[in-house]
């Protein structure tokens, strides 16, 4: 049998097969058909914003919400949320505008988005009932909501590290315990600092809101604290409301009883640390409240963070072995840096923080003069997370080798932070350079040196924290200045930075080189 002859057209084929594949018109194809394809999303898009448009102010009425596929969660759990959309619970009984409508739609969609038991998207679908049915007018309409329930558990193993500590810990989560978007969460970790931790909390949204939760729960810890010579054991309870008023505006009203045990004492221990050994029970009320707009938490480029942090221990009816009021505030602002010529966002940014502290004295239920501060509760400064280039504790006052801690502080920082060559401005990894700064001090005690020995009474107390306060600004501050590398991971944000001390106070204890960070939150 002959072979079949070729064709002109056949062979133009064949040899534009046999040509080598330009990576540069690959390319470029597939650039034109992106880009043909957002240009047909964005015209979708247009149409559909254009219909909402025209019919905007059409009255309609929501007869009906019905919520599909969540099996695990209780009918009358989901009505809460969605009661306030039908028309015939609105105050005014007027029928809604289409643009009315949706947004009320979508405010209930978000609030089943934020209680954390569906996954994401959450569809939305509005539609006319069966026009046979007699009891409907022109104007209602059912919305249809489709979710899809997140897993009943979450387990999770790993090993963490950290400064001067690693550790292996378990993660249990059980979700929508009751069909009520309950969660119970357990944690147990070993390691070498936090020897070991366990805790469980049962959390619940208050009135089907995910914005006010009420929360209670249990932990038992035992940590070993090397800059004071002793391990910490503690052992209690707590319970928690959260209100969220608005996006990043929140309020934590909790209350807190925990055993202490200050044990493990080293050989060198301070005379400070052995006073402060043994057992004491701290029972105490803190409200926490937050204000964040910045775009990201752990990579901020813009917004600004205001915290404060109140708590009252011991006080009359609250009882316990320790008596004092703690005051705590955090700030930190972050702007953009524009470069001339370059149009949109560089991916270059300043921020700076600035925090302080202040432990202020009460007198315990039957005793005449407020006590003195213990080691559990004074505040410790320095470490790669606050005031980089010292050591862990490295800052205030100290007995021998033991950093004991202050009663008053003040820190504050500034970072300039770059994107790195060839990673973009979106990339989580940043170079950073910073300086740092702070000072903590213990409580002066004003009286003449003869009638020190008798604890001080309140008025003594007022005039010793003035004096400690005024004495923050009294000289300059330790300091610090280096440059790093910031990697910003949704659970924690990493830094490995080289720092120089600058200003070292006598007894402090500066770090020069390279340290390691990780944390939530960074001066």
């Amino acid at each position: 049998m002959a072979a079949p002859s070729s064709s002109p057209l056949d062979e133009d084929v064949f040899s534009q097969l046999r040509k080598p594949i330009d990576p540069a018109e690959l390319e470029r194809r597939d650039r034109k058909v992106n880009e043909r394809i957002h240009s047909q999303f964005e015209k979708a898009q247009q149409r559909q914003a254009d219909l909402v448009t025209l019919n905007s102010t059409k009255p309609i009425t929501i007869s009906s919400v019905r919520v599909l596929n969540a099996y695990n969660t209780r009918s009358a759990f989901l009505e809460k949320i969605f009661q306030p959309v039908l028309s015939h619970n609105r105050p005014d009984a007027e029928p809604y505008t289409l643009r009315e409508a949706l947004a009320e739609i979508q405010t209930a969609v978000n609030k089943l988005d934020r209680l954390n038991i569906f996954q994401q998207p959450i569809s939305t679908y509005i539609d006319r009932p069966d026009q046979t049915d007699a009891s409907s007018t022109p104007t209602d309409h059912n919305v249809f909501v489709s979710v899809k329930e997140r897993g009943r558990y979450t387990v999770k193993t790993g090993t963490e590290a950290g400064t001067l500590e690693g550790s292996a810990y378990l993660n249990v989560v059980l979700r929508n315990l009751f069909g009520g978007a309950e969660s119970l969460n357990a944690n147990a970790s070993l390691g070498t600092r936090t020897r070991s931790s366990y805790n469980a909390y049962f959390d619940t949204p208050i009135l089907s809101n995910p914005d006010l939760r009420w929360e209670i729960g249990g932990q038992a810890s035992s940590t070993l604290k090397p800059w004071a010579s002793h391990e910490e054991v503690l052992k209690g309870g707590s319970t928690r409301l959260l209100w969220q008023t608005s996006p990043g505006h929140r309020h934590d009203f909790s209350y807190t009883g925990f055993w202490r045990q200050l044990t493990g004492l080293a050989e060198k221990a301070s005379p400070t640390v052995r006073a402060d050994a043994g057992d004491s029970f701290k029972s105490s009320l803190t409200h926490t409240w937050t204000n964040d707009t910045r775009d990201m938490p752990m990579l901020p480029s813009r917004g600004y963070l205001f915290k404060t942090t109140s708590e009252l221990a011991g006080l009359g009816p609250l009882g316990g072995d320790v008596a004092f009021g703690k005051l705590e505030f955090d700030s930190q602002g972050a702007v953009p840096i524009p470069i001339p010529g370059v149009k949109g966002d560089t991916g270059i940014s300043f921020t700076a923080g600035l925090r302080g502290g202040l432990l202020y004295p009460l007198t315990l239920s039957g005793q005449e003069a407020p006590s003195q501060s213990r080691l559990n509760d004074r505040f410790q400064l320095g470490g790669p997370t606050d005031v980089r280039g010292f050591r862990l504790s490295g800052l205030g006052p100290r007995d021998g080798q033991d950093a004991v801690g202050g009663d008053v502080y003040a820190a504050g920082g500034a970072s300039i932070l770059f994107p790195l060559p060839r990673t973009g401005k979106d990339s989580p990894l940043r170079f950073q350079t910073f300086v740092n700064a702070g000072r903590l001090l213990g409580l002066r005690d004003t009286r003449p040196s003869d009638s020190r020995e008798q604890p001080m009474n309140s008025g003594q107390v007022a005039d010793s924290v003035m004096k400690t306060v005024t004495e923050l600004s009294n000289g300059l501050p330790s300091c610090s200045a280096g440059f790093g590398l910031v990697y910003a991971h949704p659970a924690a944000r990493f830094e490995v930075n080289f720092s120089l001390p600058l200003v070292l106070r006598k007894g402090e204890e500066g770090r020069k080189g390279v340290s390691f960070g990780v944390g939530l939150t960074f001066l």
